[in-house]
């Protein structure tokens, strides 16, 4: 896919990624170019050992490149040491999880305003911007109560507003509707079609051809390399435009 360069948020060019397994190397990524500009909705797909795993991590920056470049608004990040790494990560990147990560033991405000005290906002600032998160997943109501006390549907939003916190270059939502009933999926889904509209650029992984469909671009991975890039919802695309 032709992206213009002033458009580009992440810029990904031949990244390779082995790891080494007892005497075995794999290949989880093979030569993989990919650019994804601002405002738009990219789902991953790919059968178990595609890499799109390792794709995410490293779009996530929780991984590193074996070769290969990963900039993200123009920076390069493929070079960048653990701290330098978290930094980014705390900054411009929105995490929601399959699993959700919540702390148990403390509030849904408290969950939400976490990302914030890790970037050192004030406590008065926190406040204010965590409510607005809350409000925005339509959880106002349940701020006051532990994570543990809500439903699955519930914890995801509780994980999307903590993801928008810090207001982040991308969100990147791995399986977001994995651990929940096919009606509450689709009020997540829903939720992530609204943030998109609002201008947030979005990336998905999944393995579900009805939440890829969400996306106004579908990346398909196999065997370490993109086997297709293709837009497949025009409409949502032109938001973008």
């Amino acid at each position: 896919m032709s992206v213009q360069k002033q458009d580009v948020i992440l810029d990904i060019r031949d990244v390779t990624r082995t790891y080494v397994m007892g005497d075995q190397e794999v290949n989880a990524l093979r030569g993989v170019t990919l650019s994804i500009k601002k405002g738009e909705y990219v789902a991953i797909m790919g059968p178990s050992g595609s890499g799109k795993s390792t794709l995410m991590n490293t779009i996530g920056c929780l991984d590193i490149p074996s070769t290969g470049t990963y900039s993200l608004e123009d920076e390069l990040v493929s070079q960048k040491s653990e701290d330098e790494l978290a930094e980014i990560r705390n900054k411009k990147i929105g995490f929601v999880f399959q699993t959700f990560n919540l702390v148990p033991r403390i509030s849904v405000f408290q969950n939400i305003e976490l990302p914030l005290i890790y970037k050192g906002v004030s406590k008065r600032e926190r406040k204010v911007i965590a409510q607005r998160a809350i409000d925005a997943v339509g959880l106002g109501d349940r701020a006051g109560h532990k994570s543990n006390e809500l439903s699955g549907g519930q914890r995801q939003r509780v994980a999307i507003a903590r993801a928008l916190v810090c207001e982040p270059s991308i969100i990147l939502a791995d399986e977001p509707t994995g651990n929940l009933d096919s009606s509450t999926g689709e009020e997540i889904m829903g939720l992530l079609n609204t943030l998109h509209q609002k201008g947030n650029t979005i990336v998905l992984v999944t393995h579900e051809d009805e939440i890829a469909e969400h996306a106004s671009r579908i990346v398909r991975l196999r065997d370490g390399l993109i086997e297709s890039d293709t837009v497949t919802n025009p409409a949502v695309a032109a938001i973008t435009a």
